[in-house]
This record gives C-alpha cells, structure tokens and sequence, in this order.
C-alpha cells in the first residue's frame, strides 16, 4: 500500500510541474479588435457606459445677418393750402391749429451764425425748413451737413437764386435738379420741399417740381429781413413785421442773416407766448 501511494504522489507532483511550465494560450478571437476601431473598442458601443453618448454639433462661424425694419414714416399731420401758402391740420379736431411753419432762405453761409440759429431753435424746441442755393452747398457743404444732422429739413431753393419764371425748361430744369443731386450726394437724401427764389415760378417750374416729388410753396408770412442791410438793419423790426401777420398757420418766410438771427429768440419767446407752436416740417403731407 505504501508503494501505491508513493507512485501516485509522484505522478501528481509531475503533472502540477508541468502545467506550470505551459500556461494556457488565449484565443486569437479575443485577442482581435473589433472592425474598424484601432483601440479594440467597438465604434457602436460607448466606452464609458456610465456616461450617455453625445452628439456635438458645428457651430457657424459666420452668423447670418438679421434683417432691419424699415423705419417708420412720421405721421402726417398738417398739408399746404396751395392758395394761401398756409400750413393747415388735416383733422382740426385732433390736431392742434395754433401753430406756424418756420424757414429760413438763401443758405447755407456763415457757420458762427448759422450755430447761433440752430441753437436758439434748440433752445425752443423748434424746427424749421432750411432752403438752400446749390452755388451755396458747393461752397460750404459742410454747413449742409451740420444743419442736417443738428436735426433740421433741407428745402430747395434752386441752383443759382434766379427768377425761374423768367428761365427755358432746360434752364429750369438744371436749377432744380442739380440742387437735388448735391444736396442728396452730401447729406443722402433729396429734399422734399422747394420755394422758388422771389416766389416766382410759373408751370415750367411746378411741373418740375412735381417731377421730383416735391412740394411747391412760396410763403404767407414775410418778416422782410430782406429788405434791410448791414448799414441799416432793425432785429426789433423783424419781430414786428411777423407777429403783424400772424395768424394760425403762418408760413414764416426769414433769411440766414445776422439781423434775422439777433431777432430769432425774441421772435420765438414772443410766439410761445401768444401760445403758438412750431410745425414739425417731416409731419406735413406731400403733394406734388
């Protein structure tokens, strides 16, 4: 029995010293990568099966500009009697009466004195219709740009301060569009208004004017600063010759001079007073 035992011992140390020699080889099949995935992770199956998968989308680079509305065209108010040259409401019952159209002619000149003027109309929270000569613009179109962006309307007044009743149609022409070109090449719109120098123009010129969309209008109210000088000028006299005029929608006729410009606070704190108001040029109605 003992030699039994032994022998059995012996072959069974003899096995345990062999298995340890040759380990088992794992199959090639595990030890392949899945298709496709370098990393042996499989392109379906997240790494991570804690985490979710998720999607990452580009972003542009280039965002797409939003469009802009288109600004909203002031109401209108107030439109031209085309026989009295008044500025009237058109609706009484909504719209307040007590009120004037101020403009001013013959600019732009002298920037000192045009400042002075765009700083009193500030100070009363008025606006008014600057008519300008295109022979003006081109000289100084620099004062074209500052009455405009101090927030003032730009009218036309013709090219060369002529008496266009008295001009050819091609003559009539030129005056008025040229002074359309260069007002709108500098500030970026063409005026909507035109006053004829000496408020002479016949159908020629309101043909013309109608070609270019434009209101015709002389005025209703003369202060007659035109008929002073630099020798002898009455800033006093100004005020009175239009306050001697007044009525509800008086179309004020002035100048860009020195004596207009001294009378121009008075003229306004008077106005107030007898509780009239300033038309707002962009809320009267265009009617070619």
């Amino acid at each position: 029995m003992n030699r039994k035992l032994l022998w059995g011992l012996t072959a069974f140390l003899l096995l345990t010293a062999s298995a340890c020699q040759n380990p088992a080889k794992p199959s090639d099949t595990a030890m392949q990568p899945a298709a496709g995935n370098s990393n042996g992770a499989s392109d379906n199956v997240n790494s991570n099966p804690a985490q979710p998968i998720q999607t990452v989308k580009p972003t542009d680079a280039s965002p797409q500009p939003q469009p802009t509305a288109a600004p909203a065209e002031t109401p209108k108010k107030y439109r031209l009697n085309p026989k009295s040259y008044d500025i009237l409401p058109i609706d009484p019952s909504v719209t307040e009466k007590k009120m004037v159209l101020l403009s001013f002619d013959d600019g732009p000149k002298d920037k000192e004195m045009l400042d002075s003027m765009l700083n009193t109309l500030d100070k009363h929270h008025a606006k008014a219709i600057f008519f300008v000569n295109g022979y003006r613009v081109k000289q100084k179109p620099e004062l074209l740009k500052l009455v405009h962006e101090r927030g003032q309307t730009i009218g036309n007044h013709s090219w060369d301060h002529i008496d266009l009743k008295k001009e050819s149609q091609e003559k009539v022409n030129q005056q008025i569009s040229d002074v359309q070109a260069i007002v709108k090449d500098v500030i970026g719109e063409a005026p909507r208004f035109f006053r004829p120098p000496f408020g002479s123009g016949g159908d020629l010129v309101k043909a013309k004017v109608k070609e270019e969309n434009m209101l015709f209008m002389t005025w209703s109210n003369g202060s007659k600063d035109w008929e002073m000088s630099t020798k002898s000028n009455n800033p006093d006299q100004v005020v009175a010759n239009v306050l001697e005029q007044l009525r509800p929608g008086s179309n004020i006729l002035m100048h860009e001079l020195p004596w207009t410009d001294k009378a121009l606070d008075k003229l306004l704190t008077e106005l107030e007073q007898k509780q009239y108001g300033f038309i707002d040029p962009s809320t009267i109605e265009i009617t070619p």
